[in-house]
């Protein structure tokens, strides 16, 4: 039996990669922290390894321990890192520095696997071909306007500068589907009859639901893919207001104030919410990385070479995304 890694598998995409990993027959190990809920890894076939990457003698002890008893893993799907930090810096301690740790220890335990693959994002771009809304392709060079994206960026290049390391980096753009919970403050908003929108330029947006990140990402396996970087996104191009737009649909069309914010006093908002949330150590929807984010107009990408080497072939527009995803909120009383 074959043998995978999930880190971060309680987050939202990691936990649907163990779910498929699972079913395709892998023997699955979830790779979590010891705070780490359990929620939605309740399957008793799954194997938990707590991986420590704040410390690396402590994540080193842990690897080899594993090493000694079952071997190194065949494939190892690196989902853990942080999406919303109470300091910028910490997007780099744990996106960069946490990722180089890990696969230095990896190198150092003699554990690479047949592929590494590592779940990164397009905002490494930041906002480019805004004037052509054209899609940005691998070949264009990354400007990331945010701590987030800069700093996942930093590991895509650190892997690129392994030789012969056996990496598949995945960007997806705007991720949603059932767990998910920034695009469920937007229904939840829509359901107290109230609708945002940011900017009054044209804005391209691009989605994925995260089942069919879970397909590229097993297809990459099949085809034993290594040293490649893909977009990940459904292929389709959305008008700022699609998403809620079809929300709301699936609310039953409750009536809502359209509220469209100038850029700038979403600036202003967004970096008081940060100091705020600073001064309480806590993490802020909004923020200075959000609203760059939310800013930049031209989310388009390439997904020509995802479709031709993988096979891949998104199950879900956003139409049919967005009423899976609201349903799952109401069956679970988020909504």
């Amino acid at each position: 039996m074959e043998s995978v890694l999930v880190t971060g598998a309680s987050g939202f995409i990691g936990s649907f990669i163990v779910e498929e990993a699972l079913r395709r027959g892998f023997g699955v190990w979830a790779g979590i922290r010891s705070s780490s809920s359990r929620e939605y890894l309740q399957d008793r076939k799954i194997h938990f390894l707590e991986l420590d990457f704040a410390h690396p003698g402590e994540l080193c002890a842990q690897l080899s321990s594993h090493k000694e008893l079952y071997g190194k893993f065949d494939y190892i799907i690196h989902c853990a890192g942080a999406t919303k930090c109470v300091d910028k810096n910490d997007f780099e301690r744990v996106n960069y520095r946490q990722t180089k740790c890990f696969v230095d220890t990896l190198r150092e335990l003699d554990m690479i696997p047949r592929q590494f693959v590592f779940i990164s994002t397009l905002s490494v771009f930041g906002p480019i071909r805004e004037k052509t809304y054209t899609p940005i392709t691998e070949k264009d060079t990354p400007v990331p306007n945010t701590a987030y994206g800069l700093s996942k960026l930093k590991a895509e290049r650190y892997l690129q500068s392994i030789p012969d390391f056996p990496y598949v980096i995945y960007r997806p753009t705007g991720v949603y589907g059932p767990r998910e919970k920034d695009y469920f403050l937007m229904a939840k908003s829509i359901r107290r009859h109230t609708d945002f929108s940011v900017g009054f330029r044209r804005q391209d947006l691009t989605f994925v639901y995260v089942k069919d990140i879970v397909q590229a990402v097993f297809l990459g396996i099949e085809k034993q893919i290594s040293r490649r970087t893909y977009f990940l996104a459904d292929g389709k191009v959305y008008r700022s207001r699609a998403f809620s737009d079809l929300i709301r649909k699936e609310l039953g069309n409750p009536f809502v104030i359209r509220l469209r914010c100038p850029l700038i006093i979403l600036k202003v908002v967004s970096l008081l919410a940060e100091y705020w949330a600073k001064r309480r150590n806590t993490t802020s929807t909004l923020n200075s990385d959000k609203y760059r984010i939310m800013k930049q107009r031209n989310w388009q990408c390439d997904i020509t070479p995802t479709v031709e080497e993988l096979g891949y072939s998104p199950e879900y527009d956003l139409e049919r995304g967005v009423k899976e995803t609201i349903a799952w909120y109401k069956d679970k009383g988020w909504l």
